[in-house]
């Protein structure tokens, strides 16, 4: 009888536990997302050691405008308007969509989760006012919000990485996930162990902080997963308008811009390859966001 009673808690506490075997089994497609995440991950941190050349370099016989910049054996991909080769620059160009990327929808997520979880925890007018505020930041169109961060904050860039872009995008970001987030803490405000932590005297913070929070963990990543590839998408939108990452900087956005848009019949490689960049960077977190989706909400397995 206490073999088969061990037998059933183990059955029952198998599903309960999740491996990265789990999740390749079960979400290929997102397994196929995370593998092009991980060698873009790869080249923009060992950039210097897999570019032909430095991103900068100009090398004026590959110029289009003297007939040159072909793909060939010099330059795989192509050469640019000034000479730069492109598969260089879109290795670079990695480092610069991934730090960004990933710090905006970070930072955007985070304060926005903060948010939702306040609201929904002191209810009332609080819920009410942040709620109105909220309604408000979406009213704006995401491209709109960042030009208007953009032009009240000033240019800084630290580690090299502008953080007035790392601003402008998150800030989209907070509203978005604070609704989301709300809605599932609203759930859990309710629940005994909260209401057992208020009438012990816990602080609204350290409720917030260590009880609300790390249980709204799922939402919050798969957010972040999906914001990352907009994030990309956005910061290559800025740069294209000439609002976001300045030259010399390596930027698919960049690339896609400027003098290399005038020779779009002549030279198409030089539009091609960035746009496919952007394309696969946002398509791969979008898999990997929507895989790790379906595989952490119990609700879509049912």
């Amino acid at each position: 009888m206490t073999t088969k009673t061990q037998t059933n808690d183990k059955a029952i506490e198998k599903p309960n536990r999740r491996t990265v075997l789990d999740f390749i089994k079960q979400q290929p497609l997102g397994f196929i997302g995370i593998v092009m995440i991980i060698v873009m991950f790869l080249a923009a941190v060992f950039a210097p050691y897999v570019a032909p050349y430095n991103p900068e370099d100009v090398d004026f016989m590959a110029s289009p405008a003297l007939g040159g910049g072909q793909p060939s054996i010099e330059h795989p991909l192509g050469a640019d308007a000034f000479g730069r080769d492109i598969l260089s620059r879109l290795i670079y160009g990695a480092r610069t969509a991934l730090s960004i990327g990933f710090f905006s929808a970070f930072f955007g997520c985070s304060l926005g989760a903060v948010i939702g979880t306040t609201s929904a925890f002191f209810g009332g007018k609080i819920d009410l006012l942040i709620q109105r505020f909220i309604d408000l930041m979406l009213s704006f169109p995401i491209v709109v919000l960042a030009i208007v961060v953009i032009a009240i904050f000033p240019k800084t860039v630290m580690f090299g990485i502008d953080v007035n872009v790392i601003v402008a995008i998150a800030i989209p970001f907070i509203p978005k996930t604070a609704r989301v987030i709300r809605s599932q803490a609203l759930a859990i405000v309710t629940l005994p162990y909260v209401d057992a932590a208020r009438a012990n005297g816990f602080s609204a913070k350290r409720i917030i902080f260590r009880h609300v929070l790390p249980n709204v963990t799922a939402p919050f990543l798969i957010m972040m997963t999906a914001f990352i590839g907009q994030a990309i998408l956005l910061e290559a939108s800025l740069s294209y308008l000439g609002l976001g990452v300045v030259e010399p900087t390596p930027s698919w956005g960049l690339m896609l811009s400027g003098v290399n848009s005038d020779y779009y019949r002549t030279a198409p490689w030089m539009i091609l390859y960035p746009g496919v960049a952007v394309s696969v960077a946002v398509f791969s977190f979008n898999l990997f966001g929507d895989s790790l989706r379906d595989w952490l909400d119990p609700k879509l397995k049912l």
